[in-house]
């Protein structure tokens, strides 16, 4: 019953941050949109901070939930990290960032717990990352255009043309296409006509 309620709440935090924005969230809004009372809220709540917070961790146990499934299909966590955001799933989440960093960058700059938190979840895909590198610089290059395709959805910049971006990811995991044809039609095992 606890989890029910304080998920009650946190998913009336997300509709109400699409809905108003964040400059409008107030802990009596949310309280209203779960249908708890306002001391129910500061029960699992103590502040707005803490409820921001807890949004983010649940947003990022979401996207750990969709790698764990890419993985489970074979992709890897370096090609699921440097994909769009595409479903409307992951639209909506983005909304949601682009509003929690609206809240780390307002006038009271009093939001260090959401902050902790955004770190905690984009820091959460290291560990899968730097297992599937060798060399560690590798893995940081994938988080860091990872994480700049992801700063390019929150700002809702334009996407790179869909075939750059394949062959973007394609020459980060060193899988050039270009480079296997050549490969192939070079190898002896391949091609009879070439002379050893």
């Amino acid at each position: 019953m606890v989890s029910d309620t304080r998920d009650r709440i946190l998913d009336a935090l997300e509709r109400t941050l699409l809905d108003i924005g964040v400059a409008q969230v107030t802990l009596e809004a949310v309280a209203a949109a779960a249908g708890v009372s306002k001391g129910g809220l500061l029960y699992h709540f103590p502040t707005k901070e803490a409820m921001l917070a807890a949004m983010v961790r649940r947003l990022g146990a979401r996207s750990d939930e969709r790698l764990a499934e890419a993985v489970a299909g074979g992709t890897r966590v370096a090609e699921w990290y440097l994909s769009y955001p595409d479903d409307l799933g992951e639209a909506a989440e983005i909304s949601l960032f682009r509003s929690m960093v609206a809240a780390m960058r307002s006038a009271d700059g009093r939001h260090d717990e959401v902050q902790r938190a955004v770190v905690e979840v984009m820091r959460s895909w290291d560990d899968g990352l730097q297992a599937e590198f060798d060399d560690p610089v590798d893995a940081e290059i994938v988080r860091l255009v990872g994480d700049g395709i992801y700063l390019g959805a929150l700002l809702g910049l334009p996407r790179t043309d869909p075939d750059l971006h394949r062959r973007v990811v394609a020459r980060l995991l060193r899988r050039d296409e270009s480079e296997d044809s050549r490969a192939a039609r070079t190898d002896p095992e391949t091609d009879g006509s070439r002379n050893v």
